[in-house]
């Protein structure tokens, strides 16, 4: 057990690695020069010089990288380009509306999605089972932004309830409150996670489903759910946990979106500013920070899935 996590951390580790290297030397080959659009158009040649040697942009792509990378070991995200104020502290502004919403979505879409699949696997075939697969097949083709778009228009329009764009800050609020505030981007993340995860975890257990002794328990006339909750959800565990931590790393890296549609203040938001100013210093800093998060959840899934199936211990 200790030589696999081991063996997943020495990888992660090399992910990340070369994540840096795409993300910073990505970040140079964004058109426009930082200097010159935050002394604007009017700056002299010699004044927009002066300032990338002030921001050390004058120095080879490899001695940024490197510096950047020490800086960045030592938790040190640089100061931002455009505005002149620490990473950390425009972060500190924007990640609490991120998390919460990714947590929010957490505790309520991913429990009844994995509900929906596992009872799906109980009655294949149905008209529950067929229904179900549908909406799962028809939100996958969906964008966020179309699903987004029909929820507005559904509760806000048609129904005059919630609001398009969330605004108000999040401070004392309970855990109600927080769901009504960001009820339609919870919505609409819980959609989107719900396509993947009920059709993974009804594959999971389907398959598991076949196996001979689950075979044997049905001939000795084990009711269907004692089968399933007791016997085949443990094996198909591994997949599912899987599954389930792309969609959280979705949650917390992949709501540019969502957050743009909702126009909300988060992390996805502050990077997409970024990139209209050509801050790299904060596209570097946050795509870093969506990096570890990525590789931290994987680790977490891998270790989940090698205590709960003994297989993935001793594969020989």
């Amino acid at each position: 057990m200790t030589g696999l996590i081991l063996r997943r951390l020495g990888i992660g580790l090399i992910t990340v690695l070369a994540v840096s290297i795409i993300i910073f030397f990505g970040t140079k080959i964004l058109p426009g020069d930082a200097a010159q659009i935050r002394l604007g158009q009017q700056a002299t040649p010699e004044n927009v010089a002066a300032f990338r040697e002030k921001l050390g942009l004058d120095k080879p792509y490899w001695q940024q990288y490197l510096g950047w990378l020490s800086n960045f070991l030592r938790g040190d995200l640089g100061i931002s380009l455009a505005s002149d104020v620490p990473i950390t502290e425009l972060i500190a502004d924007r990640y609490k509306n991120t998390v919460i919403v990714s947590c929010l979505t957490a505790l309520i879409g991913v429990p009844i999605s994995l509900m929906l699949g596992i009872m799906a696997a109980m009655f294949p075939g149905s008209l529950y089972d067929r229904v179900l697969t549908f909406i799962s097949v028809s939100l996958v083709a969906a964008p966020e932004f179309f699903t987004a778009t029909l929820l507005v228009l559904l509760f806000v329009f048609a129904l005059d309830i919630g609001n398009a764009v969330v605004v108000g800050s999040t401070e004392g609020k309970g855990f109600f409150e927080l769901i009504s505030h960001f009820a339609l981007p919870i919505a609409t993340l819980s959609f989107v996670i719900a396509s993947q995860l009920i059709r993974m975890s009804r594959a999971a257990v389907l398959n598991v489903m076949s196996s001979p002794y689950i075979e044997m328990a049905i001939l000795k006339g084990v009711p269907r759910g004692r089968i399933i909750f007791r016997h085949a959800l443990l094996n198909a565990i591994g997949p599912i946990v899987n599954v389930v931590a792309l969609n959280l790393a979705y949650l917390v890296t992949g709501v540019i979106v969502v957050e743009v549609y909702f126009a909300y203040p988060g992390l996805a938001t502050l990077i997409v500013q970024g990139v209209q100013s050509r801050d790299f210093v904060l596209i570097q800093g946050l795509g870093m920070i969506f990096c570890l998060t990525y590789v931290i959840l994987m680790l977490i899934a891998d270790i989940a899935a090698f205590a709960s199936n003994p297989r993935l211990r001793h594969p020989k």
